[in-house]
């Protein structure tokens, strides 16, 4: 099994001033997203109110996520907020319904603390690491993203706890030079790999239209992935949805091209529409037609 956490509802206002309201987001149903084209076994944990909408319930039921993670507190709200997107990608998040207490590792389900492997959004200002560092420890596939730019560069001391936590650390170019300074996506991710002194065993960096590039970070070895060419509609949800897609895509394969353009194909559907599409067998396939595609283009390289 594969997990992800947090339930989000999201009103999306694009840069044209269409609105999208209502929209069940956050990292964990996107992240759960792009687990799902590739993997059979995925699982949905949150804290949510009672007023989640009945949509999001038959998204999660007709795409095959499992649900027994997600605890639904009576007389509270799920979480909600504002997504303004910009031309250039851009994108401002404003809390409508501030989330309550999230779930704690000690409620999950007895399946979900025996998962394979887990995908962690943290806030760079205060990262709760300790769960992901555990399981790490454990030998736990552990993907860790921050939802948001730090407002500040981090302490060699705290880049190092935050990478190290990680098997897998997964950020936007912006969101990264927000923690080292700029620079461009090869000198970025030498950084990142430098501070954390490898500890993390693969880092990915989001380049928007020019793809992705994901880095081994003991070895150097790295692949460029270029981006799936669709018609971009919507930006929310894209970065999530490819962590998810990159941590199945690696548990299964273990290979850095196949695992990052797991993760190529599951943004590519997430920038079609606002709104996530329900996982069919006839997606799934899509899915692996657009993989078929893509991997020839492919570019291997090293820091």
């Amino acid at each position: 099994m594969l997990v992800a956490f947090n339930i989000i509802l999201d009103d999306i206002v694009f840069p044209d001033g269409r609105t999208a309201m209502g929209v069940v987001g956050g990292g964990g149903p996107q992240a759960a997203f792009g687990m799902r084209l590739w993997a059979d076994s995925v699982g949905l944990a949150a804290n949510v109110g009672d007023e989640l909408p009945q949509s999001a319930w038959a998204w999660l039921r007709e795409s095959g996520i499992d649900t027994t993670g997600v605890r639904v507190i009576e007389s509270s709200r799920t979480p909600r907020a504002w997504q303004v997107t910009e031309e250039d990608g851009r994108r401002t998040h404003v809390w409508r319904v501030r989330p309550a207490s999230p779930i704690s590792f000690d409620q999950l389900p007895e399946s979900y603390r025996a998962a394979e492997g887990y995908h962690f959004g943290i806030h760079p200002g205060s990262p709760d690491l300790a769960a992901a560092a555990e399981l790490r420890r454990e030998g736990r596939v552990v993907s860790v993203e921050m939802f948001r730019a730090s407002q500040r560069l981090l302490e060699p001391t705290e880049l190092f706890a935050m990478l190290s936590s990680a098997t897998i650390f997964s950020e936007g170019l912006r969101e990264a030079q927000s923690l080292v300074g700029p620079g461009s996506a090869r000198s970025v991710a030498r950084r990142l790999v430098e501070a954390g002194e490898s500890r993390a065993q693969l880092l990915t960096l989001r380049l928007g239209d020019e793809g992705s590039l994901v880095v081994e970070g003991q070895t150097g070895r790295a692949v460029r992935v270029p981006a799936v060419p669709v018609r971009v509609s919507n930006v929310v949800g894209a970065g999530n949805a490819y962590c998810g897609g990159f941590l199945a895509g690696w548990i299964l394969w273990r290979d850095l091209a196949r695992a990052g353009a797991c993760g190529a194909v599951a943004a590519s559907f997430v920038l079609e529409r606002a709104g996530l599409p329900v996982v069919t067998d006839q997606l799934r396939a899509e899915s692996q037609r657009r993989l078929d595609a893509l991997t020839p283009l492919i570019e291997y390289t090293s820091l």
